[in-house]
């Protein structure tokens, strides 16, 4: 028997015959050559040899193999990959089939990628085993992969697993919310627009980027820069069944605009007024209570309006997933919070809102 060491860990592996080695774990590649065809392993570390493999494994001369000795103690690396899996999948998604020890989560919808970064965190911090996924908080779609799981080394103890299934908590690392497609209703503020004296050029682009997610538009209402008159309007809005308001124009802290103060007339919970991402300093976050449901008011700073992307753009599908906001998730966006406003965008595959 001759030791082998891995990740820390010692283990014993041992030269048993091919014919006995079903249920063993080999501790190498075996490496398969037919001329002119190819040349590559045909079973590789860490693989559990199978009664059908047996031929296999001596028609390219292996007679004998190195496997890993049996221990009660430890998991193959398929084994606690499937543990890991466990511990990561939620809601909409699915496993692929285990492969070296690796398993890859897969969306099973387009929708909102939730992850629980604290307990994430705790178990990668365990180390011998790895969770690697994509930025929570942004869309996914059908078939996009999430997240990917391995152990380390080839096999690792039973009890750093368990620690694994206690540091990830009792709820899924991983979530796909859908995105609800909303009604929305736009409230347009401004003396200039609502007495035609400009053109509106902020609906166009509220209208595109809601329908993007499939959500329709019930109406927009244009109105002066009176407060009353805009905390009137949104009423309108909610009234008319509205499950999303979204006020444009008057959100800056000039005096005459009212925005902001309409919108906390009208009883909503102001989650912020502010955000430090850029553009989007202006943002107000709020939530309407009716009939037991909490209703999103959003107030939009102009930049909205002619930047390519800004925090509308990481709020919007939050919203749209009925992903409660909080003012812990704004002052988070402070790191990443700045659009570098690029020749050719590629958001969201970039580093703003992340």
């Amino acid at each position: 028997m001759l030791p082998a060491k891995g990740s820390g860990m010692e283990f014993t592996m041992k030269l048993i015959r091919t014919e006995d080695a079903v249920g063993s774990v080999l501790c190498h590649d075996i490496t398969q050559i037919i001329k002119g065809v190819t040349k590559d392993a045909v079973f590789r570390k860490g693989h559990i040899v199978r009664e059908e493999d047996i031929p296999v494994l001596l028609s390219v001369g292996k007679e004998h193999l190195y496997v890993w000795e049996n221990d009660d103690t430890m998991l193959h690396e398929n084994d606690a990959a499937e543990i890991l899996y466990e511990i990561c999948a939620g809601q909409n998604m699915h496993g692929s089939e285990v492969k070296e020890g690796k398993i890859e989560l897969v969306a099973d919808i387009d929708g909102l990628l939730k992850i629980d970064r604290e307990h994430l965190i705790a178990v990668n911090a365990l180390g011998e085993m790895m969770i690697a996924s994509r930025h929570g908080d942004f869309v996914v779609h059908k078939g996009d992969k999430i997240a990917a799981t391995r152990i380390i080394p080839l096999v690792i103890e039973k009890e750093k697993m368990e620690a694994a299934k206690r540091a990830a908590g009792e709820m899924p690392l991983f979530n796909v919310l859908p995105i609800q497609k909303k009604k929305v209703g736009i409230v347009t503020t401004g003396s200039e627009v609502f007495k035609g004296r400009i053109k509106d050029t902020f609906g166009p682009v509220i209208y595109a980027k809601v329908e993007e997610y499939g959500c329709e538009v019930i109406g927009q209402i244009y109105v002066d820069d009176e407060k009353e008159h805009i905390t009137e309007a949104i009423f309108k809005q909610l009234d008319a069944g509205a499950e999303l308001v979204i006020c444009t124009g008057g959100m800056s802290v000039d005096p005459d605009d009212c925005t902001p103060g309409a919108i906390m007339n009208t009883g909503a919970r102001i989650i912020t007024y502010g955000a430090p991402v850029l553009p989007g300093a202006m943002m107000l976050v709020s939530y309407y209570e009716k009939e037991g449901r909490q209703i999103p008011i959003l107030g939009l700073p102009g930049c909205v309006m002619y930047a390519k992307r800004t925090i509308f753009d990481l709020v919007l599908p939050r919203v749209l997933a009925d992903d409660e906001i909080t003012q812990e998730d704004i002052a988070g966006l402070g790191e990443g919070g700045l659009c570098l406003n690029c020749g050719e965008c590629t958001f969201p595959n970039c580093g703003f809102g992340k």
